[in-house]
This record gives C-alpha cells, sequence and structure tokens, in this order.
C-alpha cells in the first residue's frame, strides 16, 4: 500500500505543469523573423506515459536527498560552448541558437522527463554501450534514444515507429528484426539495440560524417542526399539545415543539447531520479509454443514482469514451435521453467491454444451425401490410423486435433507420461 501510495506522488510531482509540445520557436536575430522547428518524437511524450513502464514503477524513485532547488539557472554562450567543447566527445556538437533553445527547453519544460531519463540510463545505457563498441562507433550515440524514445521501450511514434531506437518495420527488417502479428523485435531492447548499431554504421559508410548521418537516422538517407543536392553538394549539416525536413532540422540540435543535459544536469539543478537495479536475469532458448499465462503459474514469476522482459511478444504467446525463441526471466525463474520441464507447455494448454491445425469441412448437402459421409467414417473406424508428432506437439493438442482423448492416446502408444519428440509416429485409432 505505502509503494503504490509512493508512486501517486511521485506521478503528481513529476507531472505538475507538463503538457506535450510539438514545436518549439526560435528567433534569427540576422533576418529578424521566427522559425518553427518541430520537436523530436521522444521530446513530445509527456511524463506519465514515462512512469508507467515497469521498470520505473519498480526500481526508480525520487531522490529524497537531492535538495536541488527548481529554479534553472541562466548562464553564458560562453559556458555553454566550454562545457560542449568538454564533452569526450568524437562527434562534432558546436553551439548557436538553435542548439540553445533546445538546451532550454529541456531544462524547462523537459527537466522533470530529463529526471526520469537519468534514472532509466541506468537500465539501458550498459545495454546501449555495448552494442556501439560492438561496431566501434561513438559511444555518445547513446543519447539518441534519449530523443527518438525519451527512453521508453514501449514507445510508438504516429507514423508507427517502435521501441526505444524508434525502427519503422521496413528498416527494422533489413536488420533483421522480426515484424509479425506475433512479434515485435523493434521492442526488443537489446536487439534493437545491436540493430540500430549497425543501421549506424552504414550509414556512416554512405555519409563519412556523424551529424549528417544523425539527420539521415531520423529522415531517412534519400533526404538527406536530397538537401546535400538542393544546398549545391555541401555536406555540411549547417549548410543543408534549410533543405531538410522540419523535424529533423531540430533534430542533430537536440542530439546535442541531450549530450549536453544528461552530463551538466547538475548546472539546472535537476535531480536523477534514483534505481535500484533490477534482479539479475538470464535467457533460455524455447522450441515449442508457450503462453505468458503457463510461465506465470508454473514458474514463480509476476505477470507484468514477463511481459516486461520480453517485450517483442505482442499478445503473450512465444511462438516457439515455428522458430527458435529467446525467453528471459529473473534467474530464479529459469531454474523453474528447466525444473518443470513439460508441464510448463501442458499448463491450461487447451484453453491458451485454441488455433487448429486441421479442420474437416462439413460438406454435406442432403441425406444421401449424408449417409455416404457416416459410411465412409465407420470403415475409417476399422483401418487405423498414425500421425507424426510436429514441433510443438502436445499429447492434448494431439487428441483435440484428431478428436480423441490424452488418455486414450497414452493406451493406444502404450505411454505412461507425456513426452513427445517431433518425428515420432503415434497412434491415434
Amino acid at each position: 500500500m505505502m509503494k503504490k501510495i509512493r508512486l501517486i506522488c511521485i506521478a503528481t510531482l513529476l507531472s505538475t505543469g507538463i503538457h506535450a509540445q510539438k514545436d518549439i520557436t526560435v528567433h534569427d536575430n540576422q533576418t529578424g523573423k521566427d522559425e518553427i522547428i518541430g520537436l523530436p518524437e521522444g521530446m513530445t511524450y509527456e511524463i506519465d506515459s514515462l512512469l508507467k513502464e515497469w521498470n520505473t514503477k519498480n526500481y526508480l524513485d525520487i531522490d529524497e536527498k537531492c535538495e536541488s532547488s527548481n529554479e534553472n539557472p541562466q548562464y553564458t554562450k560562453e559556458q555553454y560552448i566550454s562545457r560542449l567543447n568538454r564533452l569526450p566527445n568524437v562527434i562534432e556538437m558546436p553551439h548557436n541558437e538553435v542548439v540553445q533553445k533546445f538546451i532550454d527547453h529541456y531544462c524547462t519544460r523537459l527537466r522533470r522527463s530529463v529526471s526520469y531519463m537519468l534514472g532509466a540510463n541506468n537500465f539501458y545505457v550498459p545495454i546501449f554501450e555495448e552494442a556501439l563498441e560492438s561496431y566501434q562507433l561513438p559511444l555518445e550515440l547513446k543519447y539518441l534514444p534519449v530523443i527518438e524514445s525519451a527512453l521508453n521501450p514501449e514507445a510508438t511514434s504516429h507514423v508507427g515507429a517502435a521501441g526505444l531506437w524508434q525502427f519503422m518495420i521496413a528498416t527494422g527488417k533489413m536488420y533483421g528484426l522480426d515484424v509479425n502479428s506475433l512479434i515485435d523485435e523493434r521492442r526488443d531492447p537489446i536487439k534493437s539495440s545491436y540493430a540500430a548499431a549497425h543501421y549506424l554504421q552504414d550509414l556512416y559508410q554512405i555519409f563519412g560524417d556523424w551529424t549528417l548521418v544523425i539527420a539521415a537516422y531520423n529522415c531517412g538517407p534519400a533526404n538527406v542526399n536530397k538537401a546535400i543536392r538542393r544546398a549545391g553538394g555541401s555536406k555540411d549539416y549547417w549548410q543543408i539545415y534549410p533543405y531538410l525536413p522540419q523535424e529533423t532540422r531540430g533534430y542533430v540540435p537536440a542530439f546535442i543539447a541531450a549530450n549536453y543535459v544528461m552530463n551538466y544536469y547538475c548546472e539546472h539543478n535537476i535531480c536523477p531520479m534514483t534505481a535500484t537495479l533490477p534482479p539479475s536475469t538470464d535467457t533460455i532458448i524455447v522450441n515449442r509454443d508457450v503462453h505468458f499465462d503457463q510461465i506465470v503459474a508454473v514458474c514463480n514469476v509476476k505477470a507484468e514482469e514477463v511481459k516486461a522482459l520480453n517485450p517483442q511478444y505482442r499478445t503473450g504467446l512465444i511462438p516457439g514451435g515455428k522458430k527458435s525463441c529467446i525467453l528471459r526471466l529473473p534467474t530464479h525463474g529459469i531454474s523453474a521453467f528447466i525444473a518443470a520441464g513439460d508441464s510448463v507447455y501442458t499448463y491450461k494448454s487447451d484453453e491458451l491454444f485454441t488455433n487448429r491445425s486441421e479442420v474437416a469441412v462439413n460438406q454435406a448437402t442432403g441425406r444421401s451425401s449424408t449417409s455416404r459421409s457416416r459410411r465412409a467414417q465407420q470403415n475409417s473406424y476399422g483401418q487405423g490410423k498414425t500421425v507424426k508428432v510436429r514441433q510443438g506437439d502436445s499429447l492434448s493438442t494431439i487428441a483435440k486435433r484428431n478428436g480423441t482423448t490424452v488418455a486414450k492416446l497414452q493406451k493406444l502408444n502404450g505411454m505412461k507420461g507425456t513426452s513427445l519428440r517431433a518425428g515420432q509416429s503415434l497412434r491415434v485409432r
């Protein structure tokens, strides 16, 4: 009860004064005109949506020891330039009025979201860094998901991009992420991070400049190449800037601002949420269909936990019978899963797996057809029938498919248990 009350307090505190904003206005001192720049998707999420994430509810909390004021101090342009220059980055991060506008936005309207993201960093940054390092990419790219998804693995954009790295379906599939009715690996933090690193490496092979790579990650290489042509062949991001789509114009400045605020939050009186790392987890390869409900019932794990650790499975069904699938659970859950053996797969399987593999069509058109059907059926009873066990089959699914019972199958085949192996011949009559 105390935990629930505390979460309500956190939600109330962090959501105060936060409303979704889709763009910002930058004043050009040279022309005297205002420019409206679209915000990246990750800068438009309201804080209450971020607080619904499972890791947040269970392992993030307000740091009561942090006594910083809520005031955002003002600094000179030279101070901002100096701080950006001190970041140990490979990617160029210059300062200008557009970058400053995004820094101000993070340090004012989004300061509570920054507090959340600083805490959530503990869950995701080690994954990002490992993936980026494996492709020998600049580690400051770990802040791309800050502007893409605000570190919310359940994020879905208005155009259908999903996950921490906001992959579109087509791009995700190009980089090995399965997306179908049962699986969406764009939401898998580990697989999507390696796919993103691979994609970023390929973009660098095209452009040879990291700011252009970051822009292309947002709007696609075709739009960046189009902007380069319109700018007379220049490959300087700040020269092709006016020719980019509206949101992409703000994308690189937002990336620079994210690097700034995630490193200099203390200077702006932003307190990170404190993080307690979740218990250790492990994975197992599943080669048979299994449902989250079966795992929860047999392996002593919570439904919300199974869902959060396996966000790629869209319906709660892990289709291991169709291809090998990864299941991630707390270490004790993996041990229980292994020890349970077939009992995990057979638990309420008749209720949970209702899709039929084979079904007869009712072709009766009258008395004579019905009589022929009955005679054919009577003849088949005397002939017996054998089937081959398929990957993922259980006695209950075979019994259901062939109009019999588990007990009858065991009796016909002299079986005492329920263990089966793919390719095994089994009498069903």
